[in-house]
């Protein structure tokens, strides 16, 4: 990093990225030329079958061109390891090195033609032993030449013939006049096509109306805006999570001695109303976790489920843009109607998800109207729609009209059954909602605390979803470029260490940086090596301009979770054979505490369904114990 400039393009890779795959090249090249060497010597002087002679010349230009190789690897894998990720100095021959590297493909394709074109000729009737290490040393090399070029492809940038400067909203509109402004204009606009092209790829497999060409250009909108400030590279941002992971790791508290507790001492009404919220969502997750279907019991059964099924899956709707599935049922154990609204689950649901603007939200009788995500808001309209136009509630009030109405929903749809009981509440006085991981960025401070009333958030660990927001992915934007600039390490280092600490486990390492040793007014300071990582100075990052920020609105406003909310921790997990056993514990909390994205190995699986239900059930079957315990 900062990504590497050859034949006149930036790549999508950095010069210190060719360590390990070019260590793992020389390897196998070095194994390749001794093994050849040693064919040579075993036959050398029996050459006189038919064709031998060109096997002479061959093995003899073969050997000659693999030691050219693995110097030219040799001294590629060594300067690719020399300075660090922001101090690319000591690395600046590696173009050179690079240019030499790929000259030698070209003798090397030449080579394994002739090599081909041998093997292939009828009259040569050297041993066969000869003849099979020359097909596999035309197949070695035709592998390597294929798996070169589809490296190429990988980390070729659409955007690196072009200047790596964005315009961004905060700037001035003035420069769009001049001939600069109007190339930096023009950039902007190449790069959100190309971003929807990439959008368009992925989707190629869904039919595409209006709504799904409008979805794909405000997504490419949204991520050319994400990406179009900063200097990094795919490794860069890999190296960047490790150390926030170990860093965050070396501040959290060490873990207190489990103990086990067999019932809870008297509570206080609070605790008696987290308690019953807990039970309560323990119940009506069940129903959050039925809205996906026959896919969500194949996945948590695996080799029973496709037996018990015999084949018929039932009905599973395919959702449009912004048509959740959602179903509605009588919950006669809890006296409630129950509308389960459907989770992420296909690429119109992740469209949905990735519509990330705001709308206004219009609602009587709230004092201040707020913002909402638009995909979600788009989602809950649609449902809106079905159950009162369409008259799916006014059907189950009539079957139970003292039954009250309960929303749930996990995930996407856990925020589309927030912004569906909004909508409901003032129809429904005694609406109640259960939203499960729902996503961060979903409602505005007014509406947060209005919704505190009627919904309750239930957050697991440290659930990514639970902490997206686009202000939290600028500000872990810029916690990674700020501890991957300040790092003294070359970043081989830091993936193979952090590699065996995500896989093992241990104590985490203590990369010294430049920030060690600097006075508190000097952190607020950015450092050269955070500069020349930013493109251009985005109003989210704050580091880099202390007057900026403070002078034009951030791009984009602060969305906050649905209502109460509930965290689930995990206190310890049994280490003994004979169990795997893990304790949780649940207790209120607020925005603020997610407020940012957290690194971890669970910080996916902490959102998966069957793992929200399974922690609920461990606390609703404690807390039945702990009752059981206090009667006798």
């Amino acid at each position: 990093m900062p990504g590497l400039v050859v034949f006149g393009r930036r790549w999508a890779i950095g010069s210190d990225d060719f360590v390990l795959p070019g260590a793992f090249e020389l390897f196998l090249r070095l194994l390749w030329w001794v093994g050849i060497l040693l064919l040579y010597a075993v036959h050398k002087g029996r050459f006189g079958c038919p064709g031998g002679a060109l096997l002479h010349s061959y093995l003899l230009v073969l050997l000659a061109l693999l030691a050219a190789i693995i110097c030219t690897l040799s001294a590629l894998v060594y300067v690719s390891t020399r300075g660090t990720i922001s101090n690319p100095g000591p690395r600046k021959s590696l173009p050179k090195l690079l240019y030499t590297r790929l000259l030698l493909y070209l003798p090397e394709f030449i080579w394994a033609v002739v090599g081909a074109v041998w093997v292939s000729d009828s009259s040569v009737q050297c041993e066969s032993t000869v003849i099979n290490v020359v097909i596999g040393t035309v197949i070695a090399s035709w592998v390597i030449i294929i798996f070169t070029i589809i490296g190429v492809l990988i980390v070729f940038d659409p955007l690196g013939g072009k200047k790596t400067f964005y315009l961004t909203d905060g700037l001035d509109r003035n420069l769009e006049s001049s001939q600069s402004g109007q190339l930096l204009y023009n950039v902007k606009n190449t790069a959100t096509r190309v971003w929807e092209k990439r959008i368009r790829l992925m989707c190629c497999c869904i039919v595409q109306d209006d709504d799904h060409r409008v979805a794909f250009t405000s997504i490419a909108e949204l991520f050319r805006a994400y990406f179009s400030d900063t200097d990094l590279v795919p490794s860069d941002i890999a190296a960047g999570l490790i150390l926030l992971h170990q860093e965050q790791d070396k501040m959290e508290n060490c873990p207190k001695d489990p103990e086990e507790v067999l019932c809870h001492s008297p509570s206080s009404p609070v605790a008696d109303d987290l308690d019953a919220e807990v039970e309560n969502a323990a119940h009506y997750m069940l129903f959050a976790a039925a809205a996906y279907g026959w896919p969500y019991y194949i996945y948590t059964n695996p080799f029973t489920a496709l037996c018990k099924l015999n084949g018929d899956c039932g009905d599973n709707p395919v959702a449009m843009i912004y048509e959740i599935p959602f179903f509605v049922a009588l919950d006669h154990k809890k006296e409630a109607i129950v509308v389960a609204v459907r989770g992420t689950l296909s690429f119109e649901d992740i469209l949905t998800d990735l519509s990330a603007d705001c709308e206004d939200l219009t609602l009587e009788d709230v004092l201040e109207n707020g913002f909402v995500h638009k995909g979600i808001t788009q989602a809950a309209n649609y449902i809106y729609q079905k159950l009162i136009n369409d008259g799916i509630l006014n059907q189950a009030f009539t079957i139970a009209p003292e039954y009250k109405l309960v929303i749930v929903g996990h995930s996407l749809g856990g925020g589309t059954a927030s912004v569906l009981a909004i909508m409901l509440k003032n129809s429904f006085p005694t609406l109640k909602c259960y939203a499960f991981s729902p996503p961060g960025g979903l409602l505005s401070k007014t509406l947060a605390d209005y919704s505190k009333r009627f919904i309750v958030s239930i957050i697991l660990g440290k659930d990514l979803v639970a902490r997206l927001s686009m202000p939290n992915m600028e500000d872990l934007k810029r916690r990674i470029v700020r501890i991957v600039a300040n790092c003294n390490r070359p970043k081989y280092q830091i993936l193979l260490r952090g590699c065996w600490y995500e896989v093992f486990g241990g104590d985490p390492d203590n990369f010294p940086t430049e920030l060690d040793g600097r006075n508190d007014a000097a952190l607020t300071q950015p450092l050269l090596a955070e500069e020349s990582l930013m493109v251009h100075r985005s109003p989210s990052y704050n580091a880099l301009d202390g007057e900026s920020h403070l002078n034009s609105p951030p791009q984009y406003p602060h969305l906050y979770l649905p209502g109460r909310i509930i965290h689930i921790v995990e206190e310890s997990s049994s280490r003994r054979l004979c169990s795997s056993d893990i304790k949780y514990s649940a207790n209120w909390s607020n925005e603020r505490a997610f407020s940012s994205i957290l690194i971890s190995p669970k910080m996916i699986t902490d959102h998966m369904p069957d793992v929200v239900l399974s922690a609920l059930n461990s606390l609703s079957q404690e807390h039945r114990s702990c009752i059981s315990c206090q009667t006798k």
